[in-house]
């Protein structure tokens, strides 16, 4: 990556981390549509923004390599902010992709438990609380290329400005307080929000006046049934964006967002009758517990990697559980109805000849 804005951004030194390919694909975790803040800045390198800094990842062989930006210079001098050192870098990664959950020994279990998954496995070779749950928001009847404008022009309208690289500038996720405003539904409407801009600003206001980011934060530490319910509560959350924010957010591997399409899969594939005519609340709890039984605790990241997106074929077992805190990309299915968007790629497609983003939904140089 050029850095023609220095000093506006100032690279630190590049870092390390194991991490062989068989745990972590950043080309298919960072694009997958679960995580919306992330760009390939130059072949084979992604550009985002964690936990209020900038980062560049990259991988090379069984390495995960980075470094982290400085921010914006303020009247020549460097800005005041927290300076993060070599372990808590290494720390936040860990944390953001889940590292220290060894797949392989999941991917056994799961096969062992399921036929079904076992041929899928074989046929192919974390995130802030706040900011999960206010992106999550967003993905109601939503696709994956709108969601991600959307959540760039909230972070510009109301983040923090964290630096500028390549002559694209870089926000933080904005505060509750800031989302909370009195003005903040009205400019979320101007944004092109719709609806969403009532529950965006509403959610904000109940989790600042309630529990507040220390609260949502201690839900980790929640049973699950007791993190789902306090969602459920909010503006603008029902049932599977609960259990999208407990999944990705919350530690609460167990969480098995439902959509229409899940449903069909647990009927079709599995023979299970399930739900009645609709995904009622009780269909919901239904169709987690039968995935749950199946696959046990991590019941949410096996469902992700075992059933792909409509429309399209199987993709291969997505390794490394991904963000936003720490799950498998192919969880965008459940986390978004995209069926607005993949119908619209697929025109697309049809029409150009071309498969867009979203027909699918040593140191680095």
């Amino acid at each position: 990556m050029k850095l023609r804005d220095a000093p506006s951004a100032r690279p630190a030194l590049w870092r390390s981390l194991p991490c062989p390919a068989a745990e972590l694909r950043l080309d298919l975790v960072l694009s997958s549509g679960q995580t919306f803040r992330w760009w390939e800045s130059s072949p084979g390198a992604w550009t985002g923004v964690l936990g209020g800094h900038v980062w560049t990842l990259r991988q090379d062989r069984d390495r995960l390599w980075y470094t982290v930006y400085g921010e914006e210079e303020e009247d020549g001098h460097p800005a005041e902010a927290t300076k993060l050192d070599g372990a808590e870098t290494d720390r936040i990664l860990r944390d953001y992709f889940q590292l220290d959950v060894g797949l392989a020994a999941l991917y056994r279990a799961w096969g062992a438990a399921d036929p079904l998954f076992r041929k899928v496995a074989d046929d192919f070779p974390g995130k802030d609380p706040v900011e999960c749950l206010l992106s999550f928001i967003c993905t109601s009847n939503n696709h994956i290329s709108r969601i991600t404008a959307m959540i760039e022009r909230l972070c510009q309208a109301f983040g923090r400005r964290l630096c500028c690289l390549d002559a694209r500038p870089f926000h933080a996720f904005p505060s509750l307080s800031a989302l909370a405003g009195a003005d903040a539904e009205a400019r979320l409407r101007a944004l092109g929000f719709g609806y969403r801009a009532k529950f965006v600003s509403g959610s904000a206001r109940a989790v600042a006046e309630g529990l507040g980011a220390e609260g949502l934060h201690r839900l980790r530490a929640a049973p699950y049934a007791e993190a789902r319910r306090v969602l459920c509560a909010l503006p603008g959350v029902g049932a599977k964006v609960a259990d999208c924010v407990c999944l990705m957010a919350l530690d609460k591997a167990e969480a098995v967002p439902v959509d229409t399409h899940v449903w069909r899969i647990a009927r079709e594939r599995y023979g299970a009758a399930l739900g009645g005519r609709s995904l009622t609340p009780r269909a919901h709890q239904e169709i987690g517990d039968f995935f749950r039984g199946l696959w046990g605790p991590r019941a949410g990241w096996a469902q992700a990697v075992s059933i792909p997106l409509p429309g399209t074929r199987a993709q291969p077992p997505l390794p490394s559980p991904c963000t936003p805190h720490h799950l498998s990309p192919r969880q965008v299915l459940f986390c978004a109805d995209l069926r607005k968007g993949q119908e619209m790629a697929g025109s697309r497609e049809r029409a150009g000849g071309g498969r867009g983003r979203d027909s699918c939904v040593g140191g680095p140089p």
